[in-house]
This record gives C-alpha cells, sequence and structure tokens, in this order.
C-alpha cells in the first residue's frame, strides 16, 4: 500500500512541475500607458494634460459661448499659453495664472502687458521651453495681435503666434492660433517640428476657412486635424463637414476629429 502511494505522489507531481513552470514564465502583462488628452472648451481654448503630468491651458478663454455649461476651471495648471492679444484668446489667462500659480507663456510685448510677473515667459518665435515632459516651440502665424479695449485703440501686443507642443514618447501638437496658411507650415513646422496632430481654426473671416486649413493640413503632413475657432459667432461660418470636404479634394489621408465643447480626446 506504501509503494503504491508513493507511485501516485511521484506521478502527480510529474503533472504538476509543467505546470508550475509554464506559470513562472509567462511574463507580467505591462501597466497600460498613460496617453496624451486635451479638452476643448470651444474656440481657440483647450486643456493638454501629458503623461508626465504637464497641464497646459492654451487660449484660455473658458468663458467662451461655447464653453460646456457649469464645467469646473481647471485649478491645477502648468503652463499657459496665449498665441495674441485678442480678447477672446487672452481670455482667462491672468485669472488661472493668479488661481493656479501657472506663468503665462506668449510674446515679449503681450507677456509685459498682461503684467509680466517673474515667472512669466516672454518670448518669440523660435524660442522653447521645457514643462515636464513637454517641449513647447514658439511659432509664426499670420494674424495681428492687438492687447486692451483703450479707446485710443489697442496696444501693440507682439506678433501673433502659434504652439508646437512636443511630448516626450508622444504625439506632437500643433496649435495654430489665429492665422492664414502660410508657407512655413510646409518648412519649418512641418518638415522640421513633424506636428502628428494640427488643432487649426477653420470659422473663416478671422482666420483660415475650411479650404485654407485643408491645405494647411496637406502641408503640414499631420495625420490628425482637429478644428476649432468656428461657431462661436455667426461670422466663423466654417464647419467640420466643409473641412471634410476639402481634405478629400486636397487628397489628403488626415483625419478629422471634431469633439463637442467639454469633450476630451485622446491624441
Amino acid at each position: 500500500m506504501r509503494t503504491t502511494l508513493l507511485i501516485l505522489s511521484a506521478a502527480l507531481l510529474c503533472v504538476a512541475r509543467p505546470a508550475m513552470a509554464q506559470a513562472k514564465t509567462e511574463p507580467a502583462k505591462p501597466a497600460a500607458k498613460a496617453k496624451t488628452q486635451g479638452t476643448w472648451w470651444g474656440h481657440a481654448a483647450w486643456v493638454i494634460e501629458t503623461p508626465g503630468g504637464a497641464r497646459i491651458a492654451i487660449d484660455p478663454w473658458l468663458s467662451n459661448p461655447m464653453a460646456p455649461k457649469g464645467a469646473a476651471k481647471p485649478t491645477e495648471l502648468d503652463a499657459i499659453l496665449v498665441s495674441h492679444g485678442h480678447s477672446d484668446h487672452v481670455g482667462d489667462a491672468q485669472a488661472l495664472s493668479k488661481q493656479t500659480g501657472a506663468p503665462i507663456y506668449g510674446s515679449f510685448e503681450l507677456v509685459n502687458l498682461l503684467g509680466g510677473g517673474d515667472k512669466d515667459v516672454g518670448g518669440n518665435v523660435g524660442g522653447s521651453w521645457k514643462v515636464k515632459d513637454a517641449t513647447i516651440h514658439m511659432v509664426e502665424a499670420v494674424h495681428s495681435s492687438g492687447f486692451g479695449d483703450d479707446p485710443k485703440g489697442p496696444k501693440y501686443g507682439g506678433p501673433a503666434m502659434g504652439f508646437v507642443i512636443q511630448i516626450d514618447d508622444g504625439p506632437t501638437i500643433y496649435h495654430a492660433g489665429d492665422t492664414a496658411a502660410f508657407a512655413s507650415m510646409d518648412t519649418i513646422i512641418g518638415r522640421h517640428l513633424k506636428p502628428t496632430v494640427a488643432l487649426l481654426p477653420i470659422g473663416g473671416h478671422f482666420t483660415m476657412d475650411p479650404e485654407a486649413a485643408a491645405l494647411a493640413t496637406r502641408m503640414l503632413r499631420v495625420r490628425t486635424v482637429v478644428p476649432m475657432h468656428y461657431g462661436t459667432f455667426p461670422l466663423l461660418k466654417g464647419t467640420p463637414a466643409q473641412l471634410s470636404d476639402a481634405l478629400r479634394r486636397e487628397r489628403s489621408s488626415a483625419k478629422v476629429v471634431a469633439p463637442k465643447p467639454g469633450e476630451t480626446i485622446t491624441f
């Protein structure tokens, strides 16, 4: 009887050992990699969050007519980017900077007009700064940049600009600000900085319309284009559907992603 039990025990160990060995050699599943996300607040206002924890507000007019009703404004920010001096882009920048302690990045002249605190960063086209895992490049825009509502006329707010945000091991996002299409979208921005996502104005009248935005998309060589600066006012007549049609005519394979105000998308 004892011999029989020993034989059975040995047999069970032989069966169990391969299973145990297999369990030990199976690799652990890697943790899901964090993604770069952006929340559109309507008009040209965005809040970007990166895997490295950078929270970046761009042209933060968070009280614009398209902004999500009742949404809580961000309480933590690392940088506030302002493309030019018009009120629909400066928006809540000063209040957000005061509340969160985040520096304002913009043209040298505009940052000084906004208060020019020690933490704020005034620069110009060609300048670059690192914010956690995001490298922010100031790039050209074709637009004006008057600041303020002085009856004698607005003050000079420096050049209008766009921003290219390169995320370490992630996407490169181009926020064009207010602009027309221009040749450097092909060279300096498209070939040198190589954005993968473009946030482009399409409303027309003050900026590109859908036809020009489709041309810009082709020059930039981006995989994804996100329309903005449309529908806020009657003058801004361009639509995402018109952009899609124009891209087909340009023979561009870029994907149009058109979030609703308040919606968060992954880049």
